[in-house]
């Protein structure tokens, strides 16, 4: 399992004051795009926290592993939770000015079902993609530890 550099659950203020993008650290695709989001995405250290669920206190957060396991999360400061493309959407809009355009790009009601489809096929198919493994495609009680 990798972890991002923020990993453990930020301390309340800190999610307060930028939101928390929680991903899967068990699959590797998942891991490489959550590095990306930590590396490139965020406006600063401060922007947002990217957490695997892993590592998480999901309870502090309002999250269960299961929900975690079928897609990304991100809690916002002020607590209201998210999920799949959602969750990238917030990502995105609490990102670097540039990538911003594109989270309120995916929440256009249009566009918002079409980054559904894509979001629920990269989800489906994460274990072919880069960085994915065949434990990506398993549950996440039967993957190897």
């Amino acid at each position: 399992m990798t972890t991002m550099p923020d990993a453990p659950t930020p301390p309340p203020d800190r999610a307060a004051r930028g939101g928390v993008l929680v991903y899967d650290g068990d699959c590797g695709f998942c891991t490489r795009t959550a590095r990306f989001a930590a590396d490139r995405l965020r406006a600063s250290t401060d922007g947002y926290t990217v957490a695997a669920y892993q590592d998480s206190d999901l309870d502090a957060l309002g999250l269960t592993a299961r929900e975690c396991d079928a897609s990304v999360r991100w809690v916002a400061g002020d607590g209201s939770r998210y999920a799949a493309q959602d969750a990238v959407a917030r990502a995105l809009l609490a990102s670097r000015p540039w990538a911003r355009p594109v989270g309120a790009l995916l929440l256009v009601p249009g566009v918002h079902a079409v980054a559904g489809l894509a979001y629920r096929w990269v989800s489906r198919n994460r274990h072919r993609l880069p960085g994915g493994t065949p434990a990506c495609s398993l549950p996440a009680e039967q993957r190897p530890r």
